[in-house]
């Protein structure tokens, strides 16, 4: 799959025969070195609840998310979901629940991130 695929081009089955990135994963689940080496740097992280979470966010995005658009050199697909799926940690302590979720495609590997809302 190329980068130039548009909105038409992309199927469902197309979704899942897409490559996770591994190297974003640890970096949106809480507790981990590098979620700990983005928010040093950052000042706020967002992370899902645990793995499990972002597994069935990654599923409920691959059947259900709406195509965003090619944002900032990603395709990209959104869900909102009705139940908290992270939180946004900011250098207060403040935790913000969030609810938004979206995938990220460049080439031919994937990840999810957890979002305050859609990108636009």
């Amino acid at each position: 799959m190329t980068q130039k695929k548009t909105e038409a081009e992309f199927s469902r089955q197309q979704l899942r025969k897409l490559t996770l990135d591994l190297k974003h994963i640890a970096k949106h689940l809480p507790d981990t070195p590098q979620a700990q080496r983005l928010f040093h740097k950052e000042g706020a992280i967002h992370v899902f609840k645990d793995e499990a979470t972002m597994n069935k966010v990654t599923e409920t995005i691959m059947n259900r998310g709406v195509y965003m658009g090619r944002i900032r050199g990603h395709l990209r697909f959104s869900h909102r979901f009705e139940k908290t799926i992270g939180y946004r940690i900011d250098r207060t302590g403040n935790r913000i629940p969030l609810y938004c979720a979206e995938m990220k495609i460049r080439g031919d590997k994937y990840h999810v991130i957890p979002r305050t809302r859609p990108s636009g």
